[in-house]
């Protein structure tokens, strides 16, 4: 982990381990990914972004003290009880948020998630905001 990623979780190393088991999973599985580490989120991308990590900005009831916040671009809204939240921000195009509170979270659904997400950030077109 770079100085930057750490500075990302200033306000809550305890999610470090969280982001390193996603970061681990997506590098020892998908080819040629970088990372952007903005303010509010660490960008996962190739050509474009396709998996996002954020931290809760807030506490919010039922949900876990440490955790943080997986999301995704897909052509196709996904129906899991997994799936916090999905949205359409333009037609086309659905983000899903998946809240991780364990590293065994991460698994093969998960990571079959990502890997779709990575092959539709590479086909689809671009966007503003899009890296």
């Amino acid at each position: 982990m770079d100085d930057f990623e750490a500075r990302f979780f200033e306000k809550m190393p305890e999610a470090i381990p969280l982001y390193e088991a996603v970061k681990d999973r997506i590098f020892s599985s998908m080819k040629d990914v970088n990372i952007k580490i903005g303010k509010s989120q660490i960008s996962f991308y190739y050509e474009k972004s396709f998996a996002f990590v954020w931290l809760p900005v807030r506490k919010i009831k039922n949900r876990p003290d440490t955790y943080i916040i997986l999301s995704f671009g897909l052509g196709h809204q996904v129906e899991s009880p997994r799936i916090a939240e999905a949205v359409e921000p333009y037609p086309g195009r659905w983000t899903h948020h998946v809240i991780i509170q364990d590293e065994e979270e991460i698994d093969e659904e998960i990571m079959d998630w990502l890997r779709q997400a990575y092959e539709f950030s590479t086909n689809r077109k671009s966007h503003p905001g899009d890296v």
